[in-house]
């Protein structure tokens, strides 16, 4: 064997104990953190922690007996899709324009926008909603997390748009389409699965995204990331029912990427080569 294959050898098990490694580290918390559920309640805070236990359902029981959960989820439900269609909405053609135009600077910005820390559009969110008294509305809550959303539909898409050969757009100028037919009838087909990929994605960042649900919502459109806060009190916390809503709320996007699992691989791959 060739000094060249060993080496080749050696960088190959290298890289699968950093995948083992990187694996245990990301799924570590959430096994334990769906262990934790189905354990009684004085065994969650037990120490040494408790590897063998007789699984339960009563911290699921307190959850849905405590509070309202249906109707947090379908806050939830409501508030996430609304600003991912809002998001699709604006930013399916805003990505299609900037790399049309090939003018850089307004995704810098969305970008820029996007990396600003939540806490510096909290007030003058709050400010605002509160003046005309859309406070604890879905209205508020919706256009809140569409920060969150457009840029990421804008910064999945740009790749995907620019991926399409530039002689596509020409011919079909040359048959008389307008800009806004070519991105419509030509290009979004053709970058299906990038659609997919930023909606699921923009799903995921709303569905989860705690600081705006949590100040600009009330008792009826609280969502259940904001409503899982109420397990924390200052003597005490829940930590059963915590761990249990926090299984709960995890599941629907776990679910979603498994079952579009193909279009979300090909949509992450669509435009990394060009030509």
């Amino acid at each position: 064997m060739t000094d060249a294959a060993n080496t080749d050898r050696w960088i190959r098990w290298l890289n699968l104990v950093q995948l083992v490694l990187a694996g245990i580290i990301i799924m570590a918390p959430t096994v334990w953190m769906v262990l934790s559920s189905f354990k009684p309640s004085f065994e969650v805070t037990a120490y040494p922690p408790t590897l063998i236990f007789m699984p339960t359902l009563d911290n699921y029981v307190e959850l849905t007996k405590t509070t309202p959960f249906l109707s947090y989820a379908l806050n939830s439900l409501i508030v996430t899709v609304g600003s991912t269609a809002l998001g699709l909405l604006f930013g399916i053609p805003a990505a299609f324009a900037v790399s049309w135009t090939r003018i850089s600077w307004p995704a810098i910005l969305t970008l820029a926008a996007r990396m600003a820390p939540g806490t510096l559009f909290l007030l003058p969110w709050y400010v605002m909603f509160r003046q005309v008294g859309m406070i604890g509305s879905y209205t508020a809550l919706i256009l809140s997390h569409a920060v969150i959303t457009l840029p990421i539909v804008i910064w999945v898409l740009l790749p995907s748009f620019d991926g399409i050969p530039r002689s596509v757009f020409e011919a079909a100028q040359v048959d008389g389409c307008s800009v806004t037919r070519i991105l419509w009838r030509i290009a979004l087909p053709l970058v299906a699965s990038g659609v997919a990929v930023a909606a699921i994605l923009a799903f995921v960042f709303s569905w989860n995204y705690f600081l705006f649900a949590l100040v600009l919502s009330n008792g009826d459109t609280k969502t259940l990331i904001a409503a899982a806060f109420n397990f924390i009190g200052e003597g005490s916390t829940q930590w059963g029912a915590l761990m249990a809503a926090a299984t709960l709320i995890a599941l629907p996007p776990l679910v979603l990427a498994a079952l579009v699992q193909r279009w979300l691989v090909s949509g992450l791959t669509l435009g990394a080569v060009k030509g």
